[in-house]
């Protein structure tokens, strides 16, 4: 049973501003440089935020020098979470007055949806005033959960593997309760791993999974082995396949349950004994075909899980070909 960091039996910004907190924590528990890494990235832009311990020897003052001191700057955060674009600026402008004489001041709104453009330019032009008023430097950063998301992804590496697990559970969470709403599918590949299995993959065009195992939407599949992605085909129709007293039952996630697609979940699940592996609770992803591509990774040891790409970036193309074309077009790229 898959083991959930985030709490899913309640909904409201409560929880999620919980959740969301809860994420940022393990980060900086995890790694104090990644989560500093994560700030200065994602919500200090051009400003020079370097909050870490400083260590100075023979620090001059003007009627001493003392042989070391150690400083941190301060900073705070406030955060205002709605679970869409239901932002009031009056309250908005009643939190800066929590900021108080700390030497970096950010206000973040999060929401599953960008503010309203004339709404955050009007939220913008009273920051601008207070600070004014205030001579003071309150920075306004607008974002989403699924940027938020993306900005710890940015940090952490494909070795992180406990934080990535994490992550993972907080975007699933954030999917079930509808905080990322994703549009942009039809561009996202997601890499699997498929050594023992690669063959019958390939064969019968369709992939399993555990089906605990959360992710988030994409169009795409590619097959990974021996330091590449070796077969990329685009998804059809996803199945789950749950075995209840014996019999197996279907749900459809997205196409249609047929008895075609019925005898290929039987094949894989008396292929995967081969491999020890009991198909009980499964997901099955089916292709329209799996093409032969070659879309290697340059840098040393394989990667231990799922990892998400974007087509359109990786080949530099604000539409996509056809997907014998899309694996043609990546045996010319590469990964890191």
């Amino acid at each position: 049973m898959k083991i959930h960091y985030f709490q899913r039996y309640h909904k409201g910004e409560d929880v999620a501003t919980a959740n969301t907190m809860l994420l940022l924590s393990r980060l900086y528990s995890y790694s104090s440089g990644k989560f500093f890494q994560f700030l200065k990235e994602q919500y200090f832009g051009d400003v020079v935020f370097e909050p870490e311990l400083a260590f100075v020897l023979q620090d001059k003052g003007k009627k001493s020098v003392p042989d070391a001191t150690i400083t941190q700057p301060s900073f705070k955060l406030v955060v205002e979470t709605k679970l869409t674009d239901w932002f009031y600026k009056e309250q908005l402008i009643n939190h800066l007055e929590k900021f108080k004489n700390e030497e970096y001041k950010v206000l973040i709104t999060l929401s599953s949806e960008r503010m309203n453009e004339a709404k955050k330019k009007e939220v913008d032009e009273k920051i601008s005033a207070y600070n004014s008023e205030h001579q003071t430097h309150i920075i306004h950063v607008n974002t989403t959960f699924e940027l938020l998301a993306q900005g710890v992804q940015d940090v952490i590496t494909e070795h992180d593997y406990e934080m990535q697990e994490v992550l993972d559970d907080f975007v699933d969470y954030c999917h079930n309760d509808k905080l990322i709403v994703i549009s942009d599918a039809w561009k996202k590949m997601r890499m699997q791993l498929a050594g023992n299995t690669f063959d019958f993959n390939v064969a019968e065009n369709v992939y399993y999974d555990n089906m605990e195992r959360g992710f988030s939407a994409h169009d795409y599949l590619g097959l990974y082995k021996q330091k590449s992605i070796r077969a990329l085909g685009k998804i059809e129709a996803i199945i789950t396949a749950v075995r209840d007293n014996g019999e197996l039952v279907y749900n459809a996630e997205r196409g249609e349950i047929t008895e075609e697609r019925k005898q290929t979940i039987a094949k894989a699940i008396e292929d995967g004994k081969k491999y020890e592996y009991y198909l009980d609770a499964h997901r099955y992803f089916f292709v329209e075909k799996f093409y032969e591509t070659d879309f290697p990774k340059t840098t040393p040891r394989a990667p231990m899980g799922t990892r998400m790409f974007e087509l359109t970036k990786i080949l530099k193309k604000d539409e996509l070909p056809e997907t014998e074309k899309i694996a043609e077009l990546l045996r010319n790229e590469s990964w890191s």
